[in-house]
């Protein structure tokens, strides 16, 4: 028998303190430069921006459904809560933001407004401003959100339901922050904006390759004169740069000559580049890039084959990981409901839908009700 005095055992990872101990009890930040991210990733590289507004948009548009005891139940508390989140948001601008701080960050942020002790408004929490703050176990013991200067910290507590949702994609290299497609597509965004600052400087100088003025000493004079080659160069840019005076024709005197300097199929393959590099990216996001309009290998043999691949592999996943998340953190507060994704309402997914439908409908070995009950189409509430 125990002593009486001995507290009770309690279930707790062993290794879980050695993370609370690295970080010296200081808060965890975020590592990576959030902002320069969504600056060269979403705001500037048209391929990144499409990748994640598609599969934010797509995301978000799956609908939801609320599930208890294995019926299904079409009117629901949890329900109307996602219907009409916050004064400012549906349900699919909440979602968006939240899949969209996910895929740029690999973290997103939901908080749970509420009033008496019952959750009244969702809203989501930009992924830069936040950070955790551990406890001496290694877990998070709040959430600090800073703006301005102010911050407002969310605890944590074993015993309530927590205010936060923090969800992450995996990261291998960090216990609280998740990797981001987007930075795992940092190279290749690179390579991108790289070549097209290249095609915005090779159009803004006429569109051809540079040339070389050569003096060729006439005049009697050996080489220009400082004042000379000032002028020769403000010359240039004022009247032959630009697309407005692209094909002008170039007079020179004084013993000037112009001599075109060609660069070579490898040097000038820059096409090529930018466009292995969009399929990087689209590549880190998961979208097919017939899709994106990407020329080179495509996989797939048509548009239909490519967008059922990308909301199966790619927006299916994201969306049931959201309803598991959220029907985890809420769904206690509201009777044990759960929130499932209705993938069968899909039009994307019709083609797999009725291919289901005729499978089950000839299995002759099946009663009526156990194909009901396979289609998800019986106990409805």
């Amino acid at each position: 028998m125990p002593d009486a005095n001995t507290p009770p055992d309690a279930k707790a990872s062993r290794a879980r303190p050695l993370i609370a101990y690295a970080s010296a009890g200081r808060p965890v930040w975020t590592p990576r430069d959030y902002a320069s991210l969504a600056r060269e990733g979403y705001q500037k590289n048209v391929v990144a921006h499409r990748c994640i507004r598609m599969i934010a948009e797509a995301a978000a548009s799956v609908p939801l459904m609320a599930v208890e005891d294995g019926r299904r139940l079409s009117v629901h508390p949890l329900l109307d809560l996602v219907e009409r989140p916050n004064p400012e948001q549906t349900r699919s601008e909440l979602f968006e933001a939240f899949y969209g701080h996910l895929q740029t960050a690999g973290n997103a942020y939901m908080e749970a407004a509420s009033i008496g002790g019952a959750v009244r408004e969702l809203f989501v929490l930009r992924p830069d401003r936040m950070h955790v703050r551990l406890s001496d176990t290694g877990w998070p013991a709040a959430y600090d959100y800073t703006v301005g200067g102010r911050t407002v910290s969310f605890p944590v507590s074993r015993d309530a339901a927590p205010t936060i949702l923090h969800m992450r994609l995996f990261n291998p290299t960090d216990d609280h922050y998740g990797l981001s497609p987007l930075e795992a597509a940092a190279v290749a965004i690179d390579v991108h904006n790289a070549t097209q600052s290249w095609n915005k400087a090779l159009l803004d100088n006429a569109a051809r390759p540079s040339g070389a003025l050569v003096h060729s000493g006439g005049e009697g004079a050996r080489e220009l004169t400082d004042a000379q080659f000032d002028r020769l160069k403000q010359e240039l840019e004022d009247m032959f740069q630009g697309g407005a005076n692209a094909g002008r024709p170039l007079l020179l005197d004084g013993g000037l000559d112009w001599r075109q300097m060609a660069l070579s199929p490898t040097d000038m393959d820059f096409i090529s580049a930018k466009n292995s590099a969009a399929r990087d990216i689209a590549l880190a996001f998961g979208v097919p890039p017939m899709l994106l309009g990407i020329p080179g290998d495509n996989t797939y043999s048509n548009y239909r084959e490519a967008n059922l691949a990308f909301w199966r592999l790619a927006v299916a996943p994201l969306a049931e990981k959201a309803a598991s998340a959220i029907s985890k953190w809420l769904g206690p507060a509201f009777g044990g409901v759960e929130l499932q994704c209705d993938l069968d309402a899909l039009d994307a997914l019709s083609s797999e839908r009725d291919a289901r439908w005729r499978r089950i409908a000839s299995a002759d070995f099946l009663t009526d009700a156990e194909k009901r009950r396979l289609l998800k189409i019986d106990g409805e509430g």
